[in-house]
């Protein structure tokens, strides 16, 4: 017998570039924080609480929502209730991502604090094989791009008076790109038809709080579509 046997090589998960993941992102993340850092510092802030705000809230959406309001002088209480029911959403995101999650207490908690609409985009459509360390360094990076955007219009808002109306549209343009990466990622377009169809039921109810009622119609159909799919099948 010989003993140059050729021994099978273990399949290798492919090497993926972090950059090259969240590439879509930063193109949506740097000019949205640029708006958000401008719109800040012209609220009346410092421009370095503008750059704190984006490492220690990270919150997107409820970040511009904390302008008009930290200018109405509403409390840090009020404010915090605001964002928590704008962020509610997260808490389905992070329930369907626990058996992704990094055994280390520390990467599992900035992955929890980290967890963005685009990032959970990104992190449900990587291979199985991706390390734990490439999950982690996919929301770290998102959230650099969005601290990076907001630096530069801190800055800009703290030396001059720019108008930057017309960038909010690159939130528009990055969750049309995300969209599609989500629908070429799956083997059925059925949830995104879901969740299409309840925003408008919901638009239709109350349009004041669609999302919200979008969220949950969402929910109820994906359990609904679970436990139908676990019925046993009588022959």
């Amino acid at each position: 017998m010989s003993h140059n046997e050729t021994v099978p090589a273990s399949p290798v998960a492919p090497r993926l570039s972090v950059l090259s993941l969240t590439a879509p992102v930063a193109m949506g993340y740097i000019p949205l924080g640029t708006v958000f850092g401008f719109l800040f510092v012209q609220a009346g802030a410092a421009w370095w609480l503008a750059i704190l705000a984006s490492v220690v809230v990270f919150a997107g959406a409820a970040q511009y929502m904390m302008i008009p309001m930290l200018a109405g002088g509403l409390s840090v209480g009020s404010i915090a209730l605001a964002t928590l029911i704008v962020n509610l959403r997260h808490v389905f995101y992070g329930l369907s991502l626990l058996n992704k999650l990094p055994p280390g207490r520390w990467q599992r908690a900035y992955l929890v604090f980290g967890l963005t609409d685009e990032t959970y985009s990104v992190l449900t459509t990587l291979p199985a094989g991706t390390s734990q360390r490439q999950r982690v360094l996919v929301a770290l990076l998102n959230q650099g791009w969005w601290v990076l955007g907001t630096a530069i219009g801190a800055v800009i808002g703290a030396q001059a008076q720019v108008t930057l109306a017309g960038l909010d549209f690159a939130l528009i343009a990055l969750f049309a790109v995300l969209t599609v990466e989500q629908w070429r990622g799956r083997q059925t377009g059925a949830p995104l038809w879901v969740a299409l169809v309840a925003y408008a039921v919901a638009y239709a109810v109350a349009p004041q709080q669609a999302l919200m009622l979008a969220i949950v119609f969402s929910i109820a159909a994906g359990l609904f579509w679970q436990a139908r799919a676990q019925e046993p099948r009588h022959d």
